[in-house]
């Protein structure tokens, strides 16, 4: 009768930290799970607009809607996409020719955008010669559990791709 006794007292003392090693296993795999979905949605935005010559309002509402399915199970609502052409502007950086976005702040169009090293070289691209689609991608996530993560976890990641059919993607609006 003390063997039962005592082997309650232990699991009184270790299922507690059993539950909570439980519970937060639970949520950071649903917050990897998030992360990896808005990264993929970064990487198919920019793919499916690189894919094009050109892209029109339409387009760019059904590449909107497309990806954001990517993120079920999660709330899209919040989901911010920006989509944008980037040009060259001749010295290994870019210009914005055209950035459309669904719940976010589109980028200027004109305003100067700093290239990751390598992408428009400028011994490649000369001024409006070649261009690059910028995904941008911000995600307010909650855990659905709500113990360890108990606010919003801003989610982001960005993606480059280069047109496939063109130099440049035009937008008709």
């Amino acid at each position: 009768q003390e063997k039962k006794g005592l082997a309650a007292i232990e699991f009184a003392l270790i299922g507690p930290v059993l539950a909570t090693l439980l519970m937060g296993t639970i949520e950071l795999c649903n917050a990897l799970g998030a992360h990896q979905k808005v990264t993929t949605l970064a990487s198919s935005a920019a793919d499916l607009v690189a894919q094009t010559t050109s892209v029109s309002a339409n387009d760019m509402t059904d590449i909107f809607s497309a990806v954001s399915a990517i993120m079920y199970p999660y709330p899209t609502t919040s989901v911010k996409i920006t989509i944008s052409s980037i040009v060259s502007d001749g010295n290994g950086n870019g210009t914005v020719a055209w950035s459309k976005t669904k719940n976010g702040t589109a980028l200027s169009v004109n305003s100067a955008v700093a290239i990751p090293v390598g992408l428009m070289d400028k011994s490649v691209c000369a001024k409006g010669a070649c261009s690059i689609i910028l995904a941008t991608i911000s995600y307010p996530y909650s855990s659905p559990v709500s113990k360890f993560f108990t606010s919003t976890v801003n989610m982001g990641d960005y993606f480059y791709a280069r047109p496939r059919k063109s130099a440049t993607i035009a937008y008709t609006g």
